[in-house]
């Protein structure tokens, strides 16, 4: 990860992310913070409350992960990761954009390959079953944007 081990919001994100610690997450993020899904294009999960959910079914389901490079242009970075997920390679560009204030306001995450990137998504499934009403704000904000 290099030049993010810094005390930046992306560098305590990525950080967290490697540990596995939702709460170090969640502090790096805008209280208005959105994730906008690789899998459904009709979906927004915005806000602490429902990225704790999201985020932490998220990275449970990922081993090994290791964030490999970080490209910066002014308020945007693109972050990638390797990990696995039931033995299989998996790798992650995010773009992350920062507010005005230097914290996380948009995590758009770009998965590949399309079978790691499905096991993710059935993992997810059940666990976020679990919390409708995260699914069901996921999709009004998804409507609105």
């Amino acid at each position: 990860m290099g030049d993010l081990k810094t005390l930046d919001a992306v560098g305590q994100f990525c950080h967290a992310v490697e540990s596995n610690d939702v709460d170090g997450m969640l502090a790096t993020l805008s209280p208005t913070a959105e994730l906008i899904p690789p899998v459904s294009g009709s979906m927004v999960f915005k806000g602490h409350d429902d990225l704790r959910v999201l985020l932490g079914a998220v990275f449970s389901n990922l081993t090994n992960l290791r964030w490999r490079q970080t490209l910066i242009d002014g308020d945007t970075r693109v972050a990638i990761f390797d990990a696995a997920v039931a033995g299989m390679a998996i790798t992650d560009t995010m773009v992350i954009e920062l507010d005005g204030d230097g914290l996380i306001q948009r995590l758009t995450p770009h998965i590949r390959p399309w079978l790691p990137l499905t096991v993710v998504s059935l993992a997810l499934g059940p666990k976020m079953l679990r919390h409708p009403a995260v699914i069901r704000r996921g999709l009004r904000e998804g409507r609105r944007t």
